[in-house]
């Protein structure tokens, strides 16, 4: 075996999870004190760098719930990317972007974009940037990507380029912290997407304006919407209606309650029985105004609930859209999922793998019962609705500004 085939080797041994290749002569730590035998050793000369494999290929999965994972819209760079946001709570700016740190600074994420650059030169500069040993790395006519170790930290640089415009992230952690983050931190470059379609929102993305939809629930101004269109907002609006106020919380079914003061009008949903369900379906939302060059309309569309959730997947903004059976009646509400697989662990390989920038998305249905109940357990009694009312009445759209 060559030398450096064994460092790795001990290297992943120690770390116990895959991980960015290390420079073998380095010690793992500052407190780590090389053994006497290591000493004896004669100098290894550093590896040579990959340039033909792909080094985002094989993408391992993790737990999106334990780092926070969300997919997010860059104000700065016009960028999107996947964010740990447990692991990098704190937020700020760069000179070229946005920045997102750890309490102590051991995990950095960084975003820019640079006018009239030219991505070869750039990928070039960023290899012989002063103090870096490049493990991998690959060019491509629009994007590069970078790996290796800095100082006492790994690194991970992925950019893409458009006309004269090159967008990038970089990714620095500890390599203390490369059980966790050597996973993430090709998860954080495969999210990356530097040009997203503006036609074509991701589902999942958490957007500084989002738009979804909310179904009113009782002639009092309460409705409901997803609790992730609703989370972390400056404002909640209702159009027509005024500001909400987003009141109560289901996190692990995803619903929120809303109240708008003051509003006149509201026609409340009909909530179906239980037993009166089947797998037909016509959902009734507020597509998101990219999806409907611009307009606010109520729209229908025919749907089937199947085995992995509601078939076709509606439009983005029909998040939180009224799912109704045959005699109008509130079947559920629509929730766009993350794909997940087994103990909650989030799938990178089929999408991320395939520059989509998004993990895969389901469009499942939170039933009327669990909508009833946690009504209920609000002190909200749905009011009668008035059978001879069209459902489009009972939805409206929903905006909530984040920035």
């Amino acid at each position: 075996m060559h030398l450096w085939a064994a460092a790795i080797v001990v290297g992943l041994i120690a770390a116990g999870s895959p991980a960015l290749a290390k420079n073998a002569s380095k010690p793992a730590s500052p407190a780590a004190a090389p053994s006497a035998a290591a000493k004896k050793k004669p100098h290894v000369a550093a590896r040579r760098p990959k340039e033909d494999a792909d080094p985002l290929a094989e993408v391992p999965s993790f737990s999106a719930e334990a780092v926070g994972w969300q997919l997010i819209e860059d104000s700065k760079t016009g960028a999107r990317l996947g964010l740990p946001e447990k692991l990098v709570p704190r937020a700020g700016v760069s000179r070229t972007g946005s920045r997102w740190t750890s309490a102590q600074g051991q995990i950095q994420i960084e975003t820019f974009r640079l006018t009239e650059a030219a991505l070869p030169a750039l990928f070039d500069e960023e290899r012989k940037t002063s103090h870096r040993q490049i493990t991998s790395s690959a060019l491509k006519p629009d994007s590069f990507v970078i790996l290796g170790v800095q100082g006492l930290k790994n690194f991970l640089v992925r950019a893409e380029a458009h006309g004269g415009e090159v967008r990038g992230v970089t990714v620095q952690y500890d390599q203390a912290t490369e059980g966790t983050m050597g996973r993430v931190a090709i998860a954080v470059a495969n999210a990356f997407v530097g040009f997203p379609d503006p036609n074509a929102p991701a589902p999942g993305l958490r957007r500084m304006v989002e738009y979804g939809t909310a179904i009113v629930v009782s002639g009092d101004g309460d409705l409901i919407a997803p609790a992730h269109v609703t989370d972390e907002c400056r404002t909640i609006t209702v159009p027509g209606f005024g500001h909400a106020e987003r009141v109560a919380m289901d996190k692990v079914n995803d619903l929120a309650l809303i109240r708008v003061y003051g509003a006149r009008n509201l026609v409340p949903a009909m909530l179906a029985a239980d037993s009166d369900q089947s797998g037909e379906l016509k959902l009734i939302g507020v597509a998101d105004p990219l999806a409907q060059a611009g307009g606010a309309e109520v729209t229908g569309a025919a749907a089937h609930l199947g085995a992995q959730g509601i078939e076709p997947a509606p439009k983005p903004g029909f998040s939180g859209a009224a799912a109704v059976n045959a005699r109008g009646g509130l079947v559920g509400m629509v929730d766009f999922k993350p794909a997940l697989v087994a103990a909650g662990t989030l799938d990178l390989k089929p999408s991320l793998a395939a520059g989509s920038g998004a993990p895969g998305q389901a469009a499942a249905l939170v039933p009327a019962s669990t909508i009833r109940a946690f009504l209920q357990a609000r002190g909200v009694t749905p009011a009668a609705a008035d059978s001879r009312a069209a459902p489009e009445q009972s939805v409206a759209r929903v905006i909530c500004v984040r920035q």
